[in-house]
C-alpha cells in the first residue's frame, strides 16, 4: 500500500484519525474529530497508574503528577490571581516541574511562556517583559539572573530546587496544598504556549500556539507512525513490539519544541514514561538507555551522533531503542547509515518542521530514510507545502524557491511582533524562510536559507541579534556574523570585524558573556583594519566575508 492511500484509509469516517475541515482565523483547514480539544482534556485523560516521569531517583505516575499539577493551578488562582489568557514563564532545566508548571498553567487557561533556560540576564529580562509574564517560575540559576535586573523588580517569582529567598515562594510549599482544578472553559484557538525563536532582525520572536495548534501536530506525528506500520503490515521491517513499557529519553530542553511535543507531549498521548536528563551527556545516556529500557529518542545532529559514538564504546545493552529521531538540522549521511549499525533495533527518522509549525512538517525513517538520506521526507497529512520563487509565484517539482506551509498545526502569529506580518501571507501561508525544492514523488530537500539564522547544535541563533551585540564594543565599528561549517554541530558562530585599533578577542567574547547566552558567542573571529565588503546596494556582503573564513578555517 502507498502512503496516499494508507492515509485515506486511516483517515476516513468512523476511523481513528478521521479528518473534517474546520475554518481556523479565516482559512480551512484539517482537524482530527476524535482529538481532544485542549491540553487540559488531552493531560486528564492521560490519569493512570502507570510511570509517567522519571528523574533521577524520583519517579511519578501519571495520576501523582495530575494531583500535583492540579495543587498548583488551585495556587496560581487564588494566590496569584492568574486568569485565562495570563502569560506565566518558566525558566527551569528539564526538572520534574517544568512539566507540572506546564500541566497547571495551561489547564487553569493560562499561556506558558517558555524562557531560554541558556539566556542571560538581559536576555531573560527581555523575554519576560516583552510577554508581559505575570509569574515566572525559576530555579536557582534563573532565580540568580533575574535578581541582577532592576527592570524586573515587579515580578512576582516562584522558586525550583533553590536557596531561600525573599524575592520567591518555593514551589514545595504551594504543592502540598490540596486543591481542585475549577472548571474553566477553554476553546480550541485559545492562545496556549509561547516559544521564543531566534528572529534574524534582533531580539527572539514569541512564537504563540494554540491548543489547536499543538494537538494537531501530536496528533499528525501519530498519524505519521501509523501510516509507516499501515504500509508495511504492522512494526516496521526488522522491529516487533516490546515486551516492556514504552519509555522515551528526554535529552532536549523542554523549552524547545521537539523536547516539549516530540517528547513530552507525546507521552501524555501514548502513557509512555518520559526519562529527563539534567543536562545532556551521552555516556549517562546510554546508561539511562540500559537501565530504563528506552525505546525512543529524539535529538539534534549532534545528539544523536554524540548517542552513537557512546554506545560504540561502552559495553552497554541498547537493544531496547527502536527509534533515534532527528530534527533542528540536517544529520550527515554516514550518520544516518551509522545509527542503522550501531543500535540493532532502532532505526533513524528525521523530518523538517519548525517552532512554528509545532515541530511538525515532514518526516522519513527506516528503509525509506536510509534510500534517501539528504531528504526531510514526505508532508503531514494536516499540511501543505509550497515552493515559490521571488515572485511568489509557485514553482514546479524540481524546481528551488522558498517553501511556504499552511495548515493546523501552524501559528497564526508573534507576540506583539508588527514587524513580523510579512511572514504570514494570504490563504494561510507562512514563509518558512527555508530554501528547498519537492522532487516528483514529494520529497522535500533542504538546500539552503533566507533568513539569517545560524543552527547550532539545533540551536537557532539570529545573526542581527549577536551584530548587535559586538557592536556594543566601541573598538569594532562593522560587524558581520554567520555560520561556518562544524563537524559535529553543524555549524558554528563566526565573526568578521572591523576595527580602528588593536583588540583583544578573548577580552570582546568575555564582554558578549554578560549580554547573550555562551552559544551565541563567535567561535571564530576574524580581525580587520579595512571597511568590510559590500554588495551594490551598499549592504555588507556576507555571503563573500562567509565564504573567505570558511576557506581560512579549512586551511587551518
Amino acid at each position: 500500500m502507498d502512503r496516499a492511500r494508507a492515509i485515506a484509509k486511516l483517515t476516513a469516517p468512523g476511523r481513528k484519525y478521521e479528518l473534517q475541515n474546520v475554518c481556523v482565523n479565516g482559512n480551512e483547514v484539517k482537524w482530527f474529530v476524535n482529538a481532544p480539544t485542549s491540553l487540559r482534556q488531552l493531560i486528564s485523560e492521560a490519569r493512570c497508574e502507570k510511570t509517567f516521569f522519571v528523574y533521577n531517583d524520583e519517579r511519578y505516575t501519571f495520576e501523582e503528577f495530575y494531583q500535583r499539577a492540579s495543587n498548583l493551578g488551585r495556587r496560581l488562582i487564588d494566590d496569584y490571581g492568574v486568569k485565562p489568557g495570563d502569560r506565566v514563564a518558566i525558566g527551569l532545566r528539564n526538572y520534574p516541574e517544568w512539566a507540572l508548571a506546564f500541566a497547571a498553567i495551561t489547564s487553569i487557561g493560562g499561556i506558558v511562556a517558555g524562557l531560554n533556560a541558556w539566556w542571560e540576564s538581559d536576555e531573560l529580562e527581555y523575554g519576560i517583559r516583552h510577554i508581559g509574564a505575570k509569574v515566572a517560575i525559576v530555579d536557582q540559576e534563573r532565580l540568580d539572573r533575574v535578581k541582577l535586573q532592576s527592570g524586573l523588580d515587579f515580578l512576582t517569582l516562584i522558586s525550583v530546587r533553590s536557596e531561600p529567598c525573599d524575592r520567591a515562594t518555593p514551589i514545595d510549599q504551594l504543592l502540598r496544598q490540596h486543591g481542585e482544578l475549577p472548571d474553566i472553559q477553554i476553546e480550541p484557538d485559545d492562545d496556549a504556549v509561547i516559544l521564543f525563536t531566534s528572529g534574524s532582525t534582533g531580539h527572539p520572536k514569541g512564537s504563540v500556539s494554540t491548543h489547536r495548534n499543538i494537538i494537531a501536530a501530536l496528533l499528525s506525528q501519530e498519524l505519521d507512525l501509523a501510516v509507516l506500520a499501515t504500509i508495511h503490515g504492522g512494526a516496521p521491517k526488522g522491529q516487533s513490539k516490546p515486551h516492556y513499557p514504552d519509555a522515551a529519553l528526554l535529552g532536549m530542553p523542554l523549552f524547545h519544541v521537539n523536547g516539549l511535543l516530540a517528547v513530552l507531549l507525546t507521552s501524555f498521548r501514548r502513557k509512555r514514561k518520559t526519562v529527563a536528563m539534567y543536562k545532556w551527556d551521552p555516556n549517562v545516556a546510554v546508561e539511562l538507555v540500559e537501565a530504563e529500557k528506552i525505546v525512543s529518542f529524539v535529538g539534534t545532529p549532534a545528539m544523536t551522533g554524540d548517542l552513537m559514538l557512546a554506545a560504540q564504546k561502552q559495553d552497554k545493552d541498547v537493544s531496547s531503542l527502536l527509534a533515534v529521531g532527528g530534527g533542528g538540522s540536517a544529520r550527515a549521511e554516514s550518520q544516518v547509515k551509522g545509527i542503522d549499525e550501531t543500535f540493532k533495533n532502532a532505526k533513524p527518522y528525521t523530518g523538517w518542521g519548525m517552532t512554528e509549525t509545532n515541530s511538525i512538517g515532514t518526516s522519513i525513517g527506516g528503509e525509506e530514510y536510509l534510500m534517501r538520506p539528504s531528504s526531510s521526507g514526505r508532508v503531514s497529512a494536516v499540511l501543505e507545502l509550497g515552493i515559490v520563487d521571488s515572485d511568489d509565484n509557485f514553482v514546479k517539482a524540481g524546481e528551488r524557491g522558498e517553501l511556504l506551509v499552511r495548515g493546523t498545526s501552524v501559528i497564526h502569529k508573534y507576540w506583539d511582533r508588527p514587524d513580523s506580518s510579512g511572514d504570514f501571507l494570504e490563504g494561510g501561508w507562512f514563509r518558512t524562510g527555508d530554501i528547498a525544492y519537492l522532487d516528483e514523488d514529494g520529497y522535500l530537500y533542504i538546500v539552503d536559507r533566507l533568513k539569517q539564522i545560524i543552527i547550532r547544535g539545533g540551536e537557532n541563533i539570529g545573526c542581527a541579534e549577536v551584530e548587535s551585540a559586538m557592536l556594543n564594543d566601541p573598538a569594532i565599528i562593522e560587524v558581520s556574523v554567520y555560520g561556518v561549517a562544524d563537524q559535529r554541530l553543524g555549524e558554528d558562530v563566526a565573526a568578521t570585524i572591523y576595527v580602528d585599533r588593536e583588540v583583544d578577542v578573548d577580552a570582546i567574547r568575555s564582554n558578549l558573556k554578560l549580554k547573550i547566552a555562551g552559544f551565541k558567542i563567535p567561535k571564530h573571529i576574524r580581525v580587520t583594519t579595512e571597511p568590510l565588503v559590500r554588495i551594490a546596494s551598499g549592504k555588507i556582503d556576507k555571503k563573500t566575508i562567509q565564504k573567505d573564513h570558511q576557506k581560512l578555517l579549512d586551511l587551518e
